[in-house]
């Protein structure tokens, strides 16, 4: 792929620190620790991204799905969905289409759990940007959905020509 054009890389360059002052805010910030504090959740951090992930879903997944949207290895999830079975958050059951295969999904408990999460990290992010104009939060929303989709496409094509 060719490099950007010159004035094309100055604008980047005022975004990669502002991309890096973001991601240490949120990290020293400990938004996400503070949220399952809130939340009442004693999970790590992995075993809370395979909940929102199960909460976003149409319906019950896949560990192999869940590990793709994850944008992880499956027996990462493997672990993550044990410890989640153990706590009574996620719970396995039989795949219509393959009944060789189980499908996990969140209980009601787990459900329960990460709607509380959920409440704590959009209530914080909706107190940090109430003074902002509605088309201003619009446009945040479009352009880093966007950034995020096309971020995850090219890494997940340049992983693709990792086994060539």
């Amino acid at each position: 792929m060719p490099a950007p054009e010159p004035d094309r890389r100055e604008d980047l360059l005022t975004v990669l620190p502002r991309i890096t002052q973001l991601s240490a805010a949120i990290t020293k910030g400990r938004l996400v620790e503070r949220a399952m504090e809130s939340a009442a959740l004693s999970l790590d951090r992995p075993a809370v991204g395979v909940l929102l992930t199960l909460r976003m879903a149409d319906g019950a997944l896949r560990v192999g799905e869940i590990a793709e949207r994850m944008q992880v290895v499956g027996p990462h999830i493997t672990r993550q969905v044990q410890s989640l079975e153990k706590h009574g958050l996620v719970r396995r059951v039989a795949d219509p289409l393959d009944r060789r295969a189980s499908l996990i999904e969140p209980t009601e408990a787990g459900t329960e759990a990460v709607d509380r999460y959920m409440t704590s990290i959009l209530g914080w992010f909706t107190d940090t940007l109430a003074h902002w104009p509605d088309q201003d939060r619009d446009d945040l929303a479009r352009l880093l959905g966007r950034f995020a989709d096309d971020v995850t496409a090219r890494l997940s094509r340049e992983g693709e020509g990792e086994g060539d």
